[in-house]
């Protein structure tokens, strides 16, 4: 946060403030006042904490007017997601949409790019789709007559945009309810063995297990630890849940998690188009052309991982998960163990944590994060449903999580789009020999070379994580020979 402050970065207006002790203001992070040495400074999550604190509005450049601004837009945007996850049928077309915003194309398409990190169309398909897949899986009513009730024009658009998004067409996905396993459509490009390897790369994980094109996993889905085998062809991937037993309902959420943890819940198409329009950037994705990013299995197992991930190495983080899941997982019969739930992480003491290698402060913002869910401070499951505006406000409110963490959870355990780690070693070396830079970009650099990916900004961050592993894998090559 000093160094966004420092950086006058506007991107971060409305995820934290700064109280400045010299002055007694406080201030947006993209003030453009002379900046006070490093311990005259304080950070706060909302602007009644730092009034709170005894701090007072800054009249250069007026946080009070721009939260007033900002979480108009919030508000307005947050509405519209409610009413069009309710009643999707009720908006016949985006135009209905605009309509009922009461604001112009051009104000709400910006509206939720920045609040949602996507489009009005986007939003409406997935609500309408969401709708279908309950109602196929909880009534056996007719497809045609759920496809007008959701609010789709044509049955052609329904079954299209059903299999487009969701691998499989809808007869198939109601016939999941039978409990018998499916098979979804792999998309052609679809980068099997890249994918593979990334699943892969923990090779200390005791909730997941790859046996060459199969990959097991435990999860919770309806408060049950299930095991979940997907084996992976070119062309299809066909699943079965081998321990645990689902209602009908619950298929919803393994289908989701399937979806999510194969990257097949974000489409690349306009981000992969945006690479290739540019000769500059196309060679980004040389080595993980298609892939879409996977995502973890819930908010939870996120917040978990990234805490336990911070400042350390990826070697050691997979050794401290390793290690916290034997404590405060659930062993399963397959050899597996389904992750630690909120409920067994609240419950531990921090010298447990600490007899794992865990450092104090790790401990105690893991075990506080998981008190903080349950007790509904941190409402990581509504926020699903919230603007990426606060999800991040209310992320940087939880006591050890920063702008890296609240980024890394919102790409991916929430799949948003346009999120960049400020703070990533790994971005910022990528950034570095992508870009032939001379040195290693800081905060206010990252931002600057990142802003051409717009506003695939989370997609962008993984594809120069996988650029920076294959440029170390080739270097690797050159030595040896």
């Amino acid at each position: 946060m000093l160094e966004i402050f420092n950086a006058s970065d506007a991107a971060y207006n409305g995820q934290f403030i700064t109280g400045v002790h010299t002055t007694g203001i406080y201030c947006l992070p993209s003030c453009k006042a002379r900046k006070p040495k490093p311990e005259n400074v304080s950070f706060y999550a909302t602007l009644e904490d730092a009034r709170a604190a005894g701090f007072r509005a800054c009249k250069k450049c007026k946080p009070d007017e721009f939260y007033l601004g900002e979480f108009a837009g919030e508000t307005l945007i947050e509405g519209l997601l409610e009413a069009i996850r309710l009643e999707p049928h009720s908006f016949r077309n985006v135009e209905s949409v605009i309509a009922a915003s009461g604001v112009g194309s051009s104000k709400l398409y910006e509206l939720f790019r920045v609040h949602l990190h996507t489009t009005p169309l986007e939003v409406l398909n997935a609500a309408r789709l969401e709708a279908a897949q309950r109602a196929l899986l909880l009534s056996d009513r007719p497809v045609t007559e759920i496809a007008f009730e959701v609010g789709f024009e044509s049955l052609s658009s329904f079954n299209e945009n059903f299999r487009s998004s969701l691998y499989l067409t809808p007869l198939e996905f109601r016939r999941i309810r039978d409990g018998e396993g499916f098979s979804l459509h792999l998309p052609k490009d679809y980068p099997l063995e890249f994918v593979l390897k990334h699943i892969a790369r923990d090779g200390e994980s005791l909730t997941e297990r790859i046996l060459n094109h199969t990959l097991e996993a435990a999860w919770w889905i309806g408060g049950v630890a299930c095991v979940v085998q997907m084996s992976l062809e070119p062309d299809s991937a066909t699943v079965k849940v081998l321990e645990g037993q689902l209602k009908p309902g619950d298929y919803l959420e393994l289908h989701s998690k399937v979806l999510g943890v194969l990257g097949l819940s974000t489409n690349i198409e306009k981000f992969e188009t945006l690479l290739e329009a540019d000769p500059a950037l196309s060679t980004l994705h040389r080595s993980s052309k298609g892939f879409r990013f996977p995502l973890l299995a819930s908010p939870w197992d996120g917040l978990m991982w990234a805490i336990i991930g911070q400042q350390i190495t990826t070697g050691f983080a997979a050794t401290l998960r390793k290690r916290l899941t034997e404590l405060a997982g659930m062993p399963t019969k397959s050899g597996l163990y389904a992750p630690p739930t909120l409920e067994a992480v609240a419950a531990l003491e921090q010298i447990q944590l600490l007899e794992l290698g865990f450092t104090r402060s790790r401990a105690d913002y893991l075990i506080g994060a998981a008190k903080a869910v349950l007790e509904g401070r941190l409402p990581l499951e509504t926020l699903r449903f919230k603007s990426a505006t606060r999800l991040e406000r209310t992320l940087l409110a939880q006591k050890g999580v920063g702008p890296w963490t609240a980024h890394y959870l919102m790409m991916q355990a929430y799949g948003l789009l346009d999120c960049v780690p400020v703070g990533d070693t790994g971005v910022g070396e990528a950034l570095k020999q992508f870009f032939a830079l001379e040195e290693r970009p800081d905060a206010r650099g990252t931002l600057e070379r990142m802003e051409v990916f717009r506003p695939y900004r989370s997609l962008a961050t993984f594809h120069l994580w996988q650029y920076l592993g294959a440029r170390e894998r080739e270097k690797k090559v050159l030595k040896g020979a």
